[in-house]
């Protein structure tokens, strides 16, 4: 028997950690969401933990950005494009094991519209006039308007299905339908998942998953290393991919985002409120050597607000070159004194605080002095996107083809153009994809020759996983970490 047993434990010792470790992963993501409620905030951190994993809503992105059912099985669409009948999938259940029906659907979708609603993208649910319950399985959606992007805007985190019985506490318990429960949140370490036993579709193959919060990059180096993360998404120092891929034990995944990666700039605060001063902002940046510096060459630049792979995207990084003396020039046109002091704050991701000091080293070159301000994430959404008390910050914006921000004057870099208001309105009234794409065209085209913001580079997706990992996204056509696919190689 002692025999039996010392062979027994030798076999053990050779084994692969996946052997024995097959159905539980923990991944590494850098930033700690202030909240785990997708329908009431900003911050991408919650899309990450939550998206597919813990919440579902009516239809959801696929790796490749196509959008497909979801809680819905399917639906039908008038011939005037204004009314959505929606078939919901029959026995889906919360995870506090109540119905999901047309009831919650309608809860919400008026909780995301309603006056008091606190929903990060409430405009994508500005053009539902009504939502009315045909019975337990069906539900209509009728529009005050045509919108050729209901379907996908019903894909994003901040359209999750919800219920009220558990909305009192969404924040901190969160409660939805997906293949993974909520079963433990240790702030400032980690949120723990565990497989829905009960779940409506296929299940996942994983029995529990940790997100484990690393905001250091050499942290997050060193977790890797060690053993004690399986994956880290995004990861936050590309400087090390180098030795990842040297490494047999781990393979390194490069793809892409729909995270434009920009100067955010307060267009209603002076300087900026001058165009002329945001043009001379644009001219002072030297954007490769941004991207070498914070990324290590990892990054496609950009001159608007849309992803390169789209479409219709245009090349408009030539209104926005690299030129010192121009901005120079264009700063003593718009009476700018030499030295003017503006706030640079900046968020947490290391693209942000590197670029930040690569950033203020160039504008001190053409006489602006930009005083930085480090900000965890928590008083980023306060002071910038909230109360937008700020000149400059840096951030990726992650949500998926995101132009129509730019329409909303209340938002937090503050532009207000009427006639840019006005195609964004046409845009979403027009389904034929070929108009769709030339009105994208000229709105990135206003944006860019409006200076509204510097426009830096396209955030890829860098993430690392131990080899035997598969099913991990290696694009993110909206921020999100979907476990539901992902398994151990056998």
């Amino acid at each position: 028997m002692k025999r039996f047993l010392t062979v027994v434990s030798a076999l053990a010792l050779s084994l692969p950690v996946s052997a024995w470790a097959n159905d539980t992963l923990t991944i590494g993501i850098q930033l700690e969401p202030p909240h785990l409620d997708p329908t009431s905030a900003a911050a991408g951190a919650i899309d990450d933990v939550t998206y597919a994993n813990i919440f579902e809503g009516l239809t959801r992105f696929t790796e490749d950005g196509s959008v497909i059912p979801s809680l819905a099985e399917s639906w039908d669409i008038s011939k005037d494009g204004l009314t959505y009948t929606f078939k919901l999938h029959d026995g889906v259940k919360f995870h506090d094991g109540t119905t999901m029906d047309a009831e919650d659907v309608k809860f919400s979708l008026d909780r995301a519209r309603g006056e008091d609603s606190t929903n990060a993208q409430k405009g994508l649910f500005a053009g539902i006039a009504e939502v009315n319950v045909l019975d337990p399985r069906t539900v209509e959606v009728k529009l005050s308007e045509t919108d050729g992007n209901f379907l996908f805007n019903m894909a994003w985190g901040d359209a999750a299905i919800v219920a009220p019985e558990s909305i009192e506490n969404i924040k901190i318990k969160p409660v939805g339908t997906g293949a993974f429960k909520f079963d433990k949140w240790v702030q400032g370490d980690r949120v723990e998942l565990v497989r829905n036993e009960d779940y409506w579709g296929q299940p996942a193959d994983l029995r529990s998953a940790t997100f484990k919060f690393i905001s250091d990059p050499t942290a997050a180096f060193s977790a890797m290393m060690a053993g004690d993360l399986d994956a880290f998404s995004a990861f936050p120092a590309p400087e090390n991919l180098i030795q990842f891929e040297a490494d047999d034990r781990f393979k390194v995944v490069i793809g892409s985002t729909e995270g434009e990666t920009i100067l955010s700039t307060n267009n209603k605060l002076p300087p900026f409120d001058n165009v002329k001063v945001r043009k001379a902002l644009a001219h002072a940046i030297n954007r490769q050597e941004i991207i070498d510096g914070a990324q290590f060459g990892y990054g496609t630049p950009i001159g608007a607000h849309l992803a390169p792979h789209h479409a219709a995207y245009v090349d408009l990084t030539g209104n926005s070159q690299y030129d010192p003396e121009l901005a120079k020039s264009l700063l003593k046109e718009a009476g700018v004194e030499e030295g003017v002091t503006v706030s640079l704050k900046l968020p947490p991701p290391s693209y942000a605080r590197r670029g930040g000091e690569i950033i203020a080293a160039q504008l001190r070159a053409v006489g602006i002095n930009a005083e930085i301000s480090n900000l965890e994430w928590a008083q980023w959404l306060e002071q910038v996107f909230r109360g937008k008390d700020y000149n400059l910050t840096i951030v990726s914006h992650t949500e998926p083809m995101d132009i129509g921000i730019y329409a909303n004057p209340d938002y937090y870099f503050q532009y207000d153009n009427a006639d840019f208001q006005a195609l964004i309105k046409e845009l979403r009234g027009t389904t034929d994809p070929e108009k769709r794409n030339d009105l994208l065209k000229q709105a990135q085209t206003i944006i860019s020759e409006d200076y509204v913001n510097g426009y830096l580079f396209q955030l890829p997706r860098l993430s690392v996983a131990k080899k035997e990992v598969e099913g991990l996204w290696a694009n993110a056509p909206t921020q999100a970490v979907d476990l539901t696919g992902v398994r151990w190689a056998q």
